[in-house]
C-alpha cells in the first residue's frame, strides 16, 4: 500500500487487534488542522520570541545534543543519525502517558485504514492461535471469501514466503497491495493432506464492525466489535433489517460491546444518538481550542422507546465507554456485565514529515453526568461475576460464544434483564 500523508489530524480513542490489512488502532478525523510551529532554540531575550511563546532553554537543547553525540560515537553498534533522532522522539512521546506514541509511516497507514474501515487486500481476518496464523473469518464479498477460504484455515505462506508468527505484520503487508494486483496464498486445511494454493486478485475491502441477529420474542441482538466511520450507518442498517425480519418494531435490543476496544469518537457519538432523543452525549476538555467540545443527541430513537440492555466487560474501552456512559446516564439502557476498562482520554494524531506522525493525548472526556471514567471504568447496573461464567473449551476464545444463546451466559442474563424491564414498563403503563 502506498504511504499517505493525511492533510488533517486524527484523534484516537483506543484500538487493538489484527485484521489482514487492518490494524484496529481506530480513530476519528478532526475537521481542522492545527499548525504547529517548530520550537525556538534561543535565549529568552531573543527578539523572535513573542510574549506568548516560550523558548526551549538552550541548556536543555545542548543536553540532548550532547547525549546524541555520545551515543553516536561510543555505542557498541553503529546507529544512523535518523535512527537516533527517531528513538529520541519515540522515547519522549512514550514517556508522556501510556496512550501517546510516535508513529512510523506503516503505523500511520494503520490509523488511516482503521479510521475509514477500508483497505486494499484480500479480505481475511486472522489471529494467532497455538503458534499458527488462523483464518478467523473471510470478509463477505472479498476475494478470499469468493475463492473459498474458510474459517479455521491456517495460512502457511504468502507468495511462497513462509509465515512467521514472530512477524505477523510482514504476512499482513504481503497480503495488502494495489487493487488488481495478484497474491498467492498457501493454506493448510484440516481435511486436506496437501496445502491449498489460492491466487487472489486484491480489491478494495470494507471492514464492517456490526453483526446482528433476531432472537425470540422480537428481540434484536447487535454486536459492535470496534468503532470506525462505517459503524453508525451499519448499525442503522442492522436495526432496519431486524425490524423487517420481525415484521414489526423490535420489542427490545441487546447491544453487545464486550471486548470492544473503542475507536472513532464520532462513531461512538453516532451510535449513542441512534437511541437518544436529546441531551449531552459526551464532553471533552483539553488545552487546545479544538480539544474542548460537547456533542449532543438529535431527536429520534430508532427503537421507539423499546427496552435496551448493553453488555460490557473489562475489555469494553474508550469509545465503548462513551456509548455505555451516555446510555446509562440518560437511563436509556441497563448495563449488564462487568466494570469497563476505564480509558477517558482522547488522542490526536498529528501528521509529520516523511509519513511519520505523533499520537498525542489532547483531551479528557466526560459522560453526560460530568463524570470522568479514566482509570475507573463504568460500573454495570447488573453485575455478572466472572467466576459464574462457564470455562471456555481448551484453545477456544471466549468471544467465540458471543451471540450464541446456548453458550453465551451473559447474553442469557441480558435477556432476563430485558424481560424484567419490559414487564416493569407494562405494569407502569397499567397503573392508575
Amino acid at each position: 500500500m502506498s504511504r499517505v500523508v493525511m492533510p488533517v489530524r486524527f484523534a484516537l480513542i483506543l484500538g487493538v487487534g489484527v485484521v489482514v490489512g487492518f490494524g484496529l488502532s481506530v480513530g476519528r478525523t478532526v475537521q481542522a488542522q492545527r499548525q504547529i510551529d517548530p520550537p525556538v532554540l534561543a535565549s529568552s531575550a531573543d527578539p523572535r520570541i513573542g510574549n506568548n511563546e516560550k523558548a526551549v532553554p538552550w541548556q536543555d537543547a545542548r543536553l540532548l545534543a550532547e547525549v546524541l553525540e555520545h551515543v553516536r560515537r561510543e555505542y557498541v553498534e553503529n546507529i544512523s543519525d535518523q535512527e537516533l533522532i527517531e528513538a529520541a522522539i519515540r522515547g519522549m512521546i512514550a514517556d508522556l502517558d501510556a496512550h501517546s506514541a510516535f508513529l512510523d509511516p506503516q503505523e500511520f497507514d494503520e490509523v488511516r485504514i482503521s479510521t475509514t474501515g477500508e483497505y486494499s487486500g484480500v479480505g481475511i481476518e486472522v489471529a494467532l492461535e497455538n503458534g499458527v496464523v488462523k483464518v478467523v473469518n473471510p470478509i463477505e464479498g472479498t476475494p478470499a471469501e469468493k475463492a473459498g477460504v474458510l474459517p479455521g484455515d491456517t495460512i502457511v505462506a504468502v507468495d511462497d514466503v513462509p509465515v512467521s508468527v514472530d512477524n505477523l505484520n510482514d504476512t499482513i503487508d504481503r497480503m495488502r497491495g494495489k487493487a488488481g494486483t495478484s497474491v498467492k496464498i498457501s493454506i493448510a486445511r484440516a481435511d486436506q493432506k496437501d496445502p491449498l494454493e489460492f491466487t487472489l486478485s486484491r480489491a478494495p475491502v470494507q471492514v464492517h464492525s456490526v453483526r446482528d441477529q433476531l432472537l425470540d420474542d422480537g428481540v434484536g441482538y447487535v454486536r459492535i466489535s470496534h468503532f470506525s466511520e462505517t459503524t453508525a450507518p451499519d448499525l442503522e442498517r442492522s436495526l432496519a433489517k431486524l425490524k423487517k425480519k420481525n415484521g414489526a418494531p423490535l420489542n427490545g435490543l441487546v447491544l453487545d460491546l464486550r471486548n470492544n476496544p473503542g475507536g472513532v469518537l464520532e462513531a461512538a457519538v453516532g451510535v449513542s444518538d441512534v437511541f437518544l432523543e436529546d441531551g449531552v452525549i459526551v464532553t471533552a476538555n483539553g488545552r487546545a481550542a479544538d480539544a474542548r467540545f460537547e456533542m449532543d443527541a438529535h431527536p429520534g430513537d430508532a427503537l421507539e422507546g423499546a427496552p435496551m440492555v448493553v453488555l460490557v466487560n473489562g475489555g469494553s474501552a474508550s469509545a465503548s465507554e462513551i456509548v455505555a456512559g451516555a446510555l446509562q446516564d440518560h437511563r436509556r439502557a441497563t448495563l449488564v456485565g462487568r466494570q469497563t476498562y476505564g480509558k477517558g482520554s482522547v488522542q490526536t494524531v498529528v501528521p509529520l514529515s516523511d509519513g511519520h506522525a505523533i499520537k498525542l493525548t489532547t483531551s479528557k472526556y466526560f459522560t453526560p453526568s460530568g463524570a470522568s471514567i479514566h482509570e475507573k471504568g463504568i460500573k454495570p447496573d447488573v453485575f455478572i461475576d466472572e467466576k459464574d461464567l462457564p470455562t471456555p473449551k481448551e484453545g477456544a476464545d471466549v468471544s467465540d460464544s458471543y451471540g450464541d444463546l446456548k453458550e453465551d451466559y451473559e447474553l442469557q442474563a441480558a435477556l432476563t434483564t430485558l424481560q424484567q424491564k419490559a414487564r416493569g414498563a407494562i405494569r407502569q403503563s397499567r397503573a392508575p
